[in-house]
């Protein structure tokens, strides 16, 4: 084989594995775009014993936290999670934390009760609500949804509550 071939060769190769990355990045966010455009389904039972879903939340915009009552960031922003929640929920807005699995389920109970959370809490005792999300393992993480029941936007660690979180929450509910 001549150099030439040789060169030629290698450039067809290289011009092969060029479009299998970019048939790859294209099939993962083609997944993505699916998986965050579908109206989430997701059942799920209240503190207070009420038997519920994500369907019931159509037409009104939320703010889904995962949270664990021994995870220090989301204790810090559970007072601006409440004034979150105060601000917009005359307007639509519906906020619902979800504590994760492994937290024992009387130190959630202790700590909503202790501190009147006025929102929806949540045990995701085998955490199926956490895989239904994307597979949150990690705390805090929030997903902000549309009317349409979509995922907007995630947020992994506390968000900017007085500017971009509060921004966006608006902007849905004008929408």
């Amino acid at each position: 084989m001549s150099h030439d071939e040789e060169q030629s060769m290698n450039g067809f190769a290289m011009g092969r594995r060029v479009l299998a990355i970019m048939l790859g990045i294209a099939l993962v966010a083609g997944a993505a775009y699916v998986f965050l455009s579908r109206p989430l389904k997701v059942a799920y039972v209240t503190l207070d014993g009420e038997a519920t879903s994500t369907r019931c939340l159509r037409g009104k915009v939320v703010y889904v936290v995962f949270w664990a009552t021994s995870c220090a960031t989301c204790i810090k922003e559970m007072p601006d999670l409440v004034k979150t929640y105060e601000r917009h929920a005359p307007r639509g807005f519906e906020l619902i934390a979800v504590a994760m699995a492994y937290d024992p389920p009387e130190y959630v109970a202790n700590y909503t009760r202790k501190h009147g959370l006025p929102f929806k809490v949540v045990l995701d005792k085998d955490g199926s609500i956490a895989a239904a999300f994307g597979g949150v393992n990690l705390t805090p993480t929030a997903v902000l949804i549309d009317k349409r029941r979509r995922i907007l936007s995630r947020f992994v660690g506390e968000p900017d509550f007085g500017g971009s979180l509060h921004a966006a929450i608006e902007r849905e509910l004008a929408s």
